[in-house]
């Protein structure tokens, strides 16, 4: 009798090395997502991803687990992983969250204020500038939401920070599905304001004007229902 065959096992992975690839996984689609790459509703086949990463199934599982678990991924019975697509409703409430806890965060990052963290911001504002000026969309985008996080970086709150990575995955997505095409998603000029306002220490300049820059970006949105066509992920993932 022929021996029974056993399935085969994926190769072993040391710990670290398997954290690495989990991290670049959840870093490559984050920033897809927003740099507009990759669209609301595109299927995230495991064995694709793999291929393009180097990673095994079970290390891409984890990662798009963890984007899950941030509202950036969703997951569906027997049909696998999409790019999470936001209703109008849950793009009113990400909006809502952020214009609660980033006025604040500029109240901690005024308290932190040093001009290393200032000539950061200049730079920052340098490289917006730039993508504007040579018609870089997708560098506009991320550099748009990288802006934010940085304040909340500078701001040395961990909580508010790690809430607000997620918030701005999300509202990239919203931005895509839902963004007004003759307006800017978020405004260089505004973000100037904001950093002007910081480097003045007004506390209460910076809040009114962090919160009119969110409900700006919120009104330049149409909010109904739309559809997004399907990407292959080599295309995007592995440009």
């Amino acid at each position: 009798m022929a021996a029974k065959a056993h399935p085969k096992s994926e190769p072993a992975i040391a710990p670290d090395q398997g954290s690495d690839r989990v991290s670049r996984i959840r870093e490559g689609v984050t920033t897809a997502i927003l740099e507009h790459r990759l669209l609301p509703g595109t299927k995230l086949g495991e064995d694709e991803i793999g291929e393009i990463y180097g990673a095994s199934r079970t290390l891409v599982r984890t990662a798009l687990q963890q984007l899950a678990h941030e509202g950036i991924v969703s997951i569906e019975k027997n049909r696998g992983a999409f790019v999470a697509r936001p209703t109008p409703a849950d793009a009113r409430q990400v909006f809502e969250a952020r214009r609660l806890i980033e006025p604040s965060i500029v109240d901690h990052a005024i308290d932190a204020v040093s001009s290393d963290w200032l000539d950061r911001l200049q730079q920052h504002l340098a490289e917006e500038r730039e993508a504007e000026q040579r018609g870089d969309a997708r560098a506009s985008v991320r550099l748009s939401g990288e802006f934010h996080r940085l304040v909340a970086e500078m701001a040395g709150h961990s909580i508010y920070a790690g809430f607000l990575k997620e918030l701005i995955a999300r509202s990239s997505l919203i931005i895509l599905l839902y963004r007004r095409h003759d307006t800017p998603a978020c405004g260089t000029n505004h973000h100037a304001e904001i950093v002007t306002a910081i480097r003045k220490k007004d506390k209460a300049k910076a809040r009114a004007l962090m919160l009119s820059h969110l409900l700006e970006i919120e009104a330049e949105l149409f909010l109904k229902e739309a559809t997004a066509d399907e990407l292959r992920l080599a295309d995007v993932l592995g440009a």
